[in-house]
């Protein structure tokens, strides 16, 4: 099972930011446990989204939405970190149309 290395940019450090201490923790921990092996595999929680501003997968974490792309062979680079609420998403607590 390969390994990937994970990578945040900065705006999605910031968007981790943007949310209490406790909902950073759940998020750091689902993106390590689910994004370490087996990034590119459809899940219940990773999926492949259609064409996008923000990345080709999706994984949900709770409430919580991670959008990343996987570069060369074994770098998952998260790109973005929003919640849901119903059908819509908000990144650092604005709205944002996929």
């Amino acid at each position: 099972m390969m390994k990937y290395d994970i990578v945040l940019t900065e705006s999605a450090k910031a968007d981790i930011e943007h949310f209490e201490r406790r909902y950073r923790r759940i998020i750091a921990v689902g993106i390590q446990r689910h994004l370490q092996h087996e990034a590119e595999t459809r899940t219940k929680k990773k999926k492949p989204l259609r064409e996008n501003p923000l990345g080709p997968y999706e994984l949900r974490i709770d409430k919580y939405r991670v959008f990343y792309k996987v570069e060369g062979n074994n770098t998952v680079k998260v790109v973005a970190v929003g919640h849901k609420e119903h059908n819509e998403l908000f990144i650092r607590g604005a709205k944002f149309e996929l």
